[in-house]
């Protein structure tokens, strides 16, 4: 269409020199070549084809040919009928032609020699024109040198092009290759470090449970002192392995941010209610201000928003010796919907320079002053919490001067939640690991319940016929006396001994297997009140062993499976509730969070008997 219009428009603009009747010939012929031009060339038009093969492949060269030498012929009756005149229309014509046909050929030369060389034809006859119409020698002379000048300039021009889509090709191709390779090498140090940190978190959780065992059966104080320097370790161990996991996943691009309706005021209560304690025991005051500007119900990511502010408060806690801690809390309405929210948390610690300050979002950077040697660490906190603010749609700064504190704010907009009454979750074990890295002294240790995967309902076991009601009354008094029989599956002796370890002093009766296919066969002659799962197992993984238990008739398929894993994803616990798991508890285990998920699967397991026993009296 566009040759189609620039010939269309140059045969107009020069009907005037060489006639109507000529110019709309001239066109119609043209429209004739072009029509049989988009014939020939359909199948590369189309994309059905990537170049042309056999009879239409030397049919296209002719008509490459035949269009270029089509719209030049009209430089002839330019000359013939306009004379002098007409030759300078003609040679802006050709001269048009030729650089249109240069710019557009590929990289390739024969199609630049179809295409140009009819052009530069008409061009060399200029001279001959000029004679004709009794030009002197000199402007003769002249016009010829001109016309070799102007072919030279337009070959070395498209030599040159023709380099640079050469070299720019190889940089793309280059570039990508670059790309690929980056992308293979960040998932590789993703799923290194991912695998790693799995196999990191099984010591991790020995090291946990040994110490909240050697603190509860410590005599003196000197005991329980050495078990809790055991127990900060393990957590600092923990909260550095959970940072490294972080920032790979951030820098991998494979951090999301979920949107739920959520109760901001009480995730906000519940994290100033969790700091309070830890900040008053450094002898610092704790305010919070602007907490009525807050909305309830917002949608957006909990989870994301309360890892920041734990990040900031613990920052915070961190390098405020005296003085105070502030949370600032500001709220307004944006429209056209949605909530402006401002969170800032101020501390009246030492304060840093500005160039402190530029580099205090640098991953592995925690500035100078011997910020690294006082207080550990990876210096990742703040770098992954600002990326969190980013990928939240907001932002975090911080501003600090020497001798003044610091001041972080996080700016984020949050749409209004849909629910009457939003649900926030529950204090994760996260927050509360964050608060026990910054404890001098700490508090007796208390169940934590774990985040619940979407709950699992057993159906309802039959009903019993009448005569068999005395024999399972009595069965049932007779299980009333009995420990709780428990099944541990994990491929890691150090996880099995673990858990043991926590449930000892419960006198429970515990049973091991080593991975899921002799789980399966132990599963077919016990019958258990619970299961602790592990996930990844070798030859038959934990997914894949609960759906075999529950899909089975056997004395466990309506027993609660609670998945013991490192993988917390929200695909991963997705998958594990889709494979009937009933709930679980995320790797380093703790006593706390172990008792928290026995206490949550066993009150379900007796309201769901309870709602069974009267589905049966009704």
């Amino acid at each position: 269409m566009q040759r189609l219009g620039m010939a269309a428009a140059s045969a107009l603009v020069f009907s005037p020199l060489i006639g109507w009747s000529v110019s709309v010939g001239w066109v119609l012929g043209y429209f004739l070549v072009q029509a049989l031009d988009l014939w020939t060339f359909a199948p590369i038009i189309g994309g059905r084809a990537q170049k042309l093969t056999g009879p239409r492949a030397l049919l296209g060269d002719v008509l490459l040919f035949a269009n270029a030498s089509y719209f030049g012929s009209l430089s002839v009756p330019l000359w013939v009928v306009g004379g002098p005149m007409g030759g300078v229309c003609a040679a802006m014509l050709l001269s048009a032609g030729a650089i249109y046909s240069m710019i557009n050929a590929p990289r390739s030369r024969r199609v630049l020699v179809l295409t140009v060389m009819p052009q530069f034809l008409y061009l060399t006859s200029i001279p001959f024109f000029m004679a004709m119409f009794g030009g002197s020698t000199g402007f003769v002379t002249a016009a010829a040198i001109a016309v070799g000048v102007f072919i030279t300039y337009c070959l070395s021009t498209w030599q040159r092009m023709n380099e640079a889509r050469t070299a720019e090709s190889a940089a793309r191709i280059e570039a990508e290759q670059k790309r690929v390779d980056a992308v293979r090498i960040m998932d590789g140090r993703s799923a290194f470090l991912a695998a790693v940190g799995h196999d990191l978190r099984t010591p991790i959780t020995a090291i946990l449970a040994g110490a909240a065992e050697l603190e509860r059966g410590a005599t003196d104080s000197a005991a329980r002192g050495q078990a809790r320097l055991i127990n900060d370790a393990g957590f600092m161990m923990k909260a550095l392995l959970d940072d490294l996991l972080d920032h790979a996943k951030l820098e991998a691009g494979h951090m999301t941010v979920d949107a739920v309706d959520f109760d901001l005021r009480e995730l906000l209560n519940q994290t100033v209610r969790l700091w309070r304690g830890p900040v008053r025991a450094k002898g610092v005051k704790f305010r919070v201000e602007g907490a009525a500007t807050m909305p309830g119900s917002v949608r957006g990511d909990p989870m994301r928003l309360r890892q920041v502010l734990n990040n900031l408060i613990s920052n915070a806690v961190k390098f405020t010796d005296k003085g105070s801690i502030t949370v600032c809390l500001n709220g307004w309405i944006e429209e056209p919907g949605g909530h402006a929210i401002l969170i800032e948390v101020r501390d009246t610690g030492p304060g840093m320079t500005a160039a402190q300050v530029a580099r205090l979002f640098t991953p592995f950077d925690q500035t100078q002053d011997g910020v690294s040697a006082r207080h550990g660490g990876t210096g990742l906190g703040l770098s992954i919490s600002r990326q969190l603010a980013d990928l939240m749609g907001g932002r975090l700064t911080a501003r600090s001067r020497p001798g003044e504190g610091a001041r972080f704010t996080l700016a984020l907009r949050l749409l209004p939640g849909e629910m009457t009454e939003a649900v926030t979750p529950g204090l994760d074990q996260e927050s509360r690991d964050a608060v026990a890295r910054v404890l001098a002294d700490r508090a007796p240790a208390t169940a934590v319940a774990p985040r619940p995967l979407e709950e699992f309902r057993p159906e309802p076991a039959p009903v019993p016929v009448e005569a068999d009601a005395v024999t399972q009354q009595g069965d049932e008094d007779e299980d009333e006396g009995r420990p709780m029989r428990v099944l541990v599956v994990d491929d890691h002796d150090i996880n099995r001994r673990a858990i043991q370890l926590i449930l000892q002093p419960l006198g429970c009766d515990i049973a091991t297997a080593a991975d899921g296919m002799a789980a399966l066969k132990i599963c077919e002659q016990t019958a258990f009140d619970l299961i602790f799962m592990d996930v990844r197992m070798p030859e038959l993984d934990g997914r894949e062993t609960t759906k075999r238990i529950r899909a089975g008739d056997g004395p466990n398929a309506h027993v609660p499976i609670i998945a013991v894993t490192a993988d917390t994803a929200p695909e991963d616990i997705a998958a594990c509730t889709a494979a009937g798991m009933t709930y679980f508890v995320p790797k380093p285990i703790t006593p706390p969070m172990l008792l928290g998920a026995i206490t949550h699967v066993m009150t379900l397991a007796e309201d769901q008997v309870a709602d069974d026993r009267e589905t049966a009296a009704a």
